[in-house]
C-alpha cells in the first residue's frame, strides 16, 4: 500500500525506512525530475570493478551525487575525469540505503565543447575500430631524409618554426611545401589534395603536417574523416605537429608519428648534423677497437696455424724418409756385398771341387782318354776294330793311334 493512503493519525511516528521511502516516492512521481540535464564539475570520480561510475558534480554553491550504470557508461565517447565540466542527463531519485538523493545518469558529455567534442569522440572510436590507429600499420621515419614535404599554410607561424629548425639542424635537407588552408570548412579537401600531391611524387621521403595552436574549432580541419582516411592510404611516412602539446586531433592518431608542436616535428624529422657527426666518430672509434681486436685474434690464430703447419710440414717427413732411404740403401748394399762375397767364395770352392774331379785333372795324374774316329770315348776293346784310327788324349796333348789287334796273337 502506498504511503499516501496513510493518515497522520494512523502513522504518528514514522520509521526511517518509511520516511525515506516516502521521500523517494515524492521524487519518483515528479515528472520534472525524471529527465533533467545538469551542468557541473566532476569530482570524486570512481569507476567500480563492475563498470558502474560514481561521481559528484558541483558548482560554486552546491553538489549532487551521481551514478551511471555500466550499460550507459559503455556508450561514453570520452574518459571522464575530476575537474571536467560536463552535462549530465538522467533522473533524480533517492538511494534509500544511504538516505541521500542522487542523479542516475543516462548520458554524459563534455560541456563547453558540445557537439564538436562528441563528434570527435565518435569519429575517433569508429576509426579506431577500423584499425586506422594500430601500431602495426605505422611506418618508420627515415633517418636521413633527402627531401621533406610540408603540408601547411604559407602564412602559418608553425611553418617558420619548421624551416628555422630544419635550417639549423639539417641544412642539407631539401624542402617542398604543399601550401593549403588549415582552418575552415574548405580546409579538409585542400589538405587532402596537398597530401596526395606530395605522396604521388617519387622524391619525398617524409611528410610533415602542421599548424599552430588554437581552439578546437581552429584545429577541426585535422579532425576531418576525409583527411584521416587520406593519411591512412599514403605511401610516405607522415608526422603531425598540430597545435600545442595538449592538443590532440584525429590526424595525430592516424599519423605514423605525432609531435607535440610543429617545431618538434621538424626536430624529429631532421637529425642534428653535429650530433650525427659525433655519433659517427663514436661509431668509428668502436669499429677501430673491434678491428684491432679482430686483428689480434687473427694474428694469434695465424701463429697457431704456423706452429701447427710446422708440426705437420711434409718437408720434415720427407727428410726423415730420405734419411731412412739412405740407411736402407746402405744396409741393402752391405747385405748385397756380403752375399756376393759369400757367393764368390762358394764359387771358388765349387770351382776347386770341380777342378779336382775334372778330366784334365785326371789326365794330369797320368791317365789318358781314348776316342774313336767319331769322337766317342772308348771304354772297352769291344768298341774298336783292327786298323781303326784312335785318338789318345793325355795331359799335355793328343796322340793319334791305330788299333792293331794282331799283336795279341
Amino acid at each position: 500500500m502506498s504511503l499516501f493512503d496513510s493518515s497522520p493519525e494512523e502513522s504518528a511516528v514514522w520509521s526511517v525506512a518509511e520516511l525515506t521511502a516516502y521521500i523517494k516516492e515524492m521524487f519518483d512521481i515528479d515528472f520534472r525530475l525524471q529527465d533533467v540535464e545538469v551542468e557541473g564539475e566532476i569530482s570524486n570520480f570512481v569507476q567500480a570493478r563492475s563498470g558502474h561510475l560514481y561521481f559528484t558534480i558541483k558548482d560554486s554553491k552546491a553538489q549532487i551525487r551521481c551514478v551511471m550504470w555500466r550499460s550507459a557508461a559503455a556508450k561514453l565517447r570520452f574518459d571522464p575525469q575530476d575537474g571536467d565540466q560536463v552535462l549530465v542527463q538522467g533522473r533524480v531519485s533517492v538511494y534509500e540505503a544511504g538516505g541521500n538523493y542522487q542523479l542516475y545518469a543516462s548520458r554524459l558529455r563534455p560541456a563547453g565543447r558540445g557537439d564538436l567534442a562528441l563528434a570527435f569522440e565518435e569519429l575517433k572510436q569508429r576509426l579506431a575500430d577500423e584499425g586506422l590507429f594500430e601500431a602495426e600499420r605505422k611506418q618508420p621515419l627515415p633517418r636521413l631524409p633527402k627531401k621533406i614535404g610540408i603540408v601547411t599554410s604559407l602564412d602559418a607561424a608553425g611553418l617558420r618554426d619548421i624551416l628555422n629548425v630544419l635550417r639549423r639542424r639539417y641544412p642539407i635537407g631539401q624542402v617542398l611545401i604543399a601550401p593549403t588552408l588549415v582552418q575552415g570548412h574548405e580546409a579538409p579537401p585542400r589538405i587532402v589534395d596537398a597530401l596526395r600531391w606530395l605522396d604521388g611524387r617519387d622524391d619525398i621521403d617524409v611528410i610533415i603536417m602542421a599548424r599552430g595552436g588554437g581552439s578546437i574549432e581552429d584545429l577541426w580541419a585535422f579532425n576531418d574523416e576525409g583527411v584521416a582516411r587520406a593519411m591512412a592510404t599514403t605511401r610516405t611516412p607522415i608526422i603531425t605537429g598540430v597545435g600545442h602539446e595538449i592538443d590532440f586531433t584525429i590526424a595525430d592518431f592516424v599519423a605514423d608519428v605525432r609531435a607535440p608542436t610543429p617545431s618538434a616535428a621538424a626536430e624529429i624529422v631532421a637529425p642534428d648534423l653535429s650530433e650525427t657527426a659525433n655519433a659517427l666518430r663514436d661509431i668509428e672509434t668502436v669499429l677501430q677497437q673491434l678491428l684491432a681486436q679482430r686483428f689480434d685474434l687473427l694474428e694469434n690464430k695465424l701463429s697457431q696455424l704456423v706452429r701447427t703447419l710446422r708440426l705437420l710440414n711434409p718437408r720434415g717427413r720427407i727428410d726423415q724418409d730420405l734419411q731412412r732411404l739412405d740407411y736402407l740403401r746402405d744396409r741393402l748394399y752391405r747385405q748385397w756385398q756380403a752375399g756376393f762375397t759369400a757367393a764368390e767364395n762358394q764359387l771358388q770352392r765349387l770351382q776347386g771341387q770341380l777342378a779336382a774331379v775334372s778330366p784334365q785333372a785326371t789326365l794330369a795324374r797320368g791317365y789318358a782318354i781314348v776316342r774313336d774316329d767319331r769322337g766317342k770315348i772308348v771304354r772297352s776293346v769291344t768298341q774298336v776294330a783292327d786298323g781303326q784310327a784312335l785318338e789318345i788324349a793325355v795331359a799335355d796333348g793328343e796322340i793319334p793311334a791305330v788299333v792293331d789287334l794282331r799283336s795279341d796273337e
